[in-house]
């Protein structure tokens, strides 16, 4: 099990235990997560893993397009599986951190019309969408302002 998430997040990377396990937390979280709070988990569960191969492991993620990655309003990034159709966009409650996947179609044309229109290639793009979800705007959760 454990070979077998590292060869498919982390082609070339040799399989841990720290590894395979920050691999399981992320998938089993519910909502986007940090770095800081993916580690408390992880050793709160008893793996021995550093924060730094934490990072370095969600840096890989990210750039190899395995997690999609949101800020919240302090800078600290947040991280969720990326789905196996691809990238997406997320709306994301400022006050529990709630998210959900949206329609952003014409935000990928419009990047592919612009990449075309200026002859970039690569292009890469974020989009941070933000708001209140329902409970928290009725008072049924707490806000962490």
């Amino acid at each position: 099990m454990e070979d077998a998430l590292i060869k498919e997040h982390l082609p070339g990377w040799r399989s841990t235990r720290q590894r395979a396990a920050l691999l399981r937390a992320l998938r089993e979280a519910a909502d986007f997560v940090s770095a800081t709070d993916l580690h408390a988990a992880l050793t709160a569960d008893g793996a021995a893993i550093g924060l730094t191969t934490v990072y370095r492991t969600l840096r890989v993620l990210e750039r190899t397009g395995h997690v999609d990655v949101t800020r919240e309003k302090t800078g600290e990034r947040l991280y969720r599986p990326r789905p196996a159709d691809g990238h997406r966009h997320y709306l994301v409650c400022r006050r529990c951190g709630h998210s959900r996947p949206v329609e952003a179609d014409s935000v990928e044309r419009w990047v592919e019309n612009l990449a075309a229109s200026t002859a970039f290639t690569a292009v890469e793009h974020t989009l941070e969408l933000t708001g209140v979800c329902g409970p928290c705007q009725s008072g049924g959760t707490s806000s962490p302002e």
